[in-house]
């Protein structure tokens, strides 16, 4: 049913759209191609009083097998870069790794640890994403987010509040647009060993093989989540179709046709045991959302 410029998808399953390869049915989905259909599409949902959920590339995220009311927004079609002299602008649906890549080629550091991290340039400014040393908040220069009252706000450094899996966007509302990078000039072959060691060391401890969030906990001080949940005996535990990794623990995956609802059943039982064994609470580093 065609309700706006986008194409509305109804009663949609997400699950192929996910990384985890799980999640239940959104009542509608969109995936806007500019701007003015992304505000329409907002507009639309206003007026038919739907919750709106806006998304990158599905990853760090766990959708319940009950799926998502309203309305669903990809933003993977909105995705353009552009470059001025030591600093890159991508849109939100720009994949970080693609956005890591044209960094390489034009001679610019400072992305070198997103080189292989899934999800787009918005989810990482949303969640400040990180990896081997680096992180979203070390280079992010300023954000443009679509606010609620259908204003185009430009936050700069000091006004994102970024913390350790959190940005200011978390709480005020503001659909992420675009963000710009702040970066340095360096030698490309050097930029592309470090993105390659990084790399290699993602090959070799995390089962990429498999649909996964990644690193599912944050981590706890003074300690390492993955260690916590080895030490425990967990790896190899499975609730339905999700276990936990056996070659990272700090990981979940989809060996199975997982659901939603077994990835949040495996995290409150991993939580419950290194608690029971080690007093220590697991803080989820995915966001758990929808309907059971």
């Amino acid at each position: 049913m065609q309700k706006t410029a986008a194409a509305l998808l109804e009663n949609t399953d997400i699950a192929p759209y996910a990384y985890t390869q799980a999640g239940g049915r959104a009542d509608y989905l969109a995936i806007p191609k500019s701007l003015d259909e992304l505000q329409e599409l907002l507009d639309w949902a206003k007026e038919k009083d739907l919750p709106v959920h806006v998304f990158g590339r599905l990853s760090n995220l766990v959708v319940r097998s009950g799926g998502l009311r309203g309305l669903v927004i990809l933003m993977t079609e909105l995705k353009a870069v552009s470059a001025v002299g030591e600093k890159l602008t991508a849109q939100a649906g720009c994949d970080i790794i693609w956005l890591a890549a044209i960094a390489q080629d034009k001679g610019l550091s400072g992305l070198e640890w997103a080189a292989g991290i899934p999800g787009s340039v918005g989810g990482a400014v949303f969640m400040n994403a990180g990896a081997y040393g680096g992180q979203a908040d070390m280079v992010v220069e300023s954000v443009t987010a679509l606010m609620p009252d259908k204003t185009l706000q430009k936050f700069g450094r000091d006004g994102l509040d970024f913390g350790y899996r959190q940005s200011v966007f978390q709480k005020n509302g503001g659909v992420i647009v675009e963000a710009t990078f702040a970066l340095k000039k360096k030698d490309k072959r050097l930029i592309q060993e470090k993105m390659d060691e990084n790399n290699y060391a993602r090959a070799l401890k995390q089962p990429l093989s498999w649909p996964s969030n990644g690193s599912v906990f944050k981590r706890p001080e003074g300690y390492f989540a993955g260690k916590l949940i080895m030490d425990s005996g967990l790896q190899g535990t499975s609730v339905g179709g999700v276990m936990v990794s056996t070659k990272h623990a700090g990981f979940m995956v989809n060996v199975d046709h997982g659901t939603g609802n077994d990835y949040e059943d495996l995290i409150h039982l991993v939580q419950k045991e290194v608690f029971k064994n080690y007093q220590v609470n697991l803080e989820p580093e995915v966001r758990i959302i929808g309907d059971r």
